[in-house]
């Protein structure tokens, strides 16, 4: 019990900062309100971080290190700080500030942190089904969804705390309001790289053991970054690459009988939109607010418009299938090749962004007017009734949009 208890040690992530060349420069003005009665509290012990002006600056300091100065709004350690029997307020007027010393280091956590945020997701997955092969895109999606879905609900039935700062420096404001365990970072990587692996492996030409070490570092780089921001105690990264082991190795063996399933059944279209909107509805529910039900949401919306959209171009006869005997060769990659994919991504990231743009528009009109409400009202869009209809519609219809319109316009613009 105490390996497990050292794993989720806040000093132990706060360490592992250290040695990457990231150190708050200045907690001493932190201060610890606490009263064992929970005056202006709440009674289950939550800790809150009252901080203003949402800013962050950077500056260069004389001695070439980097300094970061956070004036942030975040409500950092929100879940509780019950394994310290702390009822209290943390009263900051303002947050940590922190220097980096290795720049290199930095910017690499950095860039593999946003491999496992929503810009990647929404940018990598169609360009596969663009650029590379709809056969490998559709099992990522679906193993990603069904992976980031187990993660999110853990997570708020577990609800165990974020590393709790100090003494961690917390690079990263927005899901500081979620919960940790599990690492949805960690699960999203590690389904990625080794579904994209296993997809291929014996379908293209490629030295097998190259591909299990891109697979072994983007999901080690990405893991490593949640501890490096400070967002996910050691145990969270652990468990989130374990939970992903666990769901894959026994799924594997029937991928190519769900595929098959998923493009042949007339009962596709209305398994794709009815069971992901049910459990986006009947997400587990908090007595706060958390943006996980909101991202989760977004995770099945997407997942149920490709599904339907890999079936409509099935039964159209217009889903890709490389020509050649199996195992295929890699596309060579050429300038010509190159031009052609940068086009494709130009043309259905705009159409995409379009989409969300208006789907989005349409559907919070739609559901102001229903509930007679105003969703231009930040709370209001954050209700049940009215977040998880609009943010179903909009992501589905991308996925839609992705898969059956978009290849349309590549082929009307003579871009296939």
């Amino acid at each position: 019990m105490n390996f497990f208890n050292d794993l989720q040690n806040s000093n132990l992530v706060a360490s592992f900062q250290k040695c990457c060349g990231l150190f708050p420069e200045n907690v001493a003005g932190n201060e610890y309100l606490c009263n064992d009665k929970g005056s202006g509290t709440e009674s289950n012990g939550r800790v809150q971080e009252q901080n203003k002006n949402d800013v962050k600056t950077l500056k260069e300091s004389t001695d070439g290190d980097l300094r970061h100065r956070s004036e942030s709004s975040q409500n950092e350690n929100s879940h509780g700080n019950y394994r310290n029997g702390i009822n209290g307020i943390v009263d900051k007027k303002s947050s940590p500030k922190y220097v980096v010393k290795n720049r290199f280091l930095y910017c690499l956590f950095r860039f593999a942190a946003a491999l496992g945020q929503e810009v990647f997701y929404i940018t990598f997955l169609p360009c596969t089904y663009w650029n590379f092969d709809p056969y490998v895109c559709r099992r990522l999606v679906g193993m990603w969804a069904i992976v980031m879905y187990i993660g999110q609900v853990s997570k708020d039935l577990l609800k165990w705390p974020r590393p709790f700062s100090p003494p961690v420096v917390k690079l990263e404001t927005r899901v500081d309001a979620e919960y940790g365990m599990p690492s949805t970072h960690a699960m999203a990587a590690t389904s990625i790289s080794f579904t994209f692996l296993l997809c291929t492996k014996h379908r293209y030409k490629y030295p097998f053991e190259l591909g299990l070490v891109a697979a072994v570092v983007l999901s080690a780089l990405v893991s490593l970054s949640r501890l490096y921001t400070g967002m996910h105690t050691v145990l969270d990264v652990i468990c989130g690459v374990l939970i992903t082991a666990l769901v894959m190795a026994p799924t594997y063996p029937f991928w190519d009988v769900f595929d098959q399933l998923q493009l042949t059944s007339p009962y596709t279209p209305v398994f794709a939109v009815v069971v992901p909107f049910l459990m986006s509805y009947y997400y587990p529910r908090l007595d706060h607010y958390s943006p996980t039900r909101g991202d989760t949401t977004t995770i099945l919306g997407v997942w149920a418009g490709c599904t339907f959209g890999f079936w409509i171009n099935f039964q159209l006869g217009e889903t890709y299938v490389p020509t050649g005997a199996m195992p295929f060769h890699l596309p060579p990659v050429t300038l010509a090749a190159l031009l052609l994919a940068c086009a494709r991504f130009l043309v259905g990231i705009v159409v995409l962004v379009v989409t969300r743009h208006v789907v989005k528009s349409l559907s919070l009109q739609a559901l102001g007017v229903w509930f007679e409400v105003s969703t231009k009202n930040t709370e209001v869009r954050h209700r049940l009734e009215i977040e998880v209809p609009y943010k179903f519609v909009t992501y589905s219809s991308i996925g839609i949009v992705a898969t059956v319109p978009v290849p349309m316009i590549y082929s009307f613009l003579g871009l296939l």
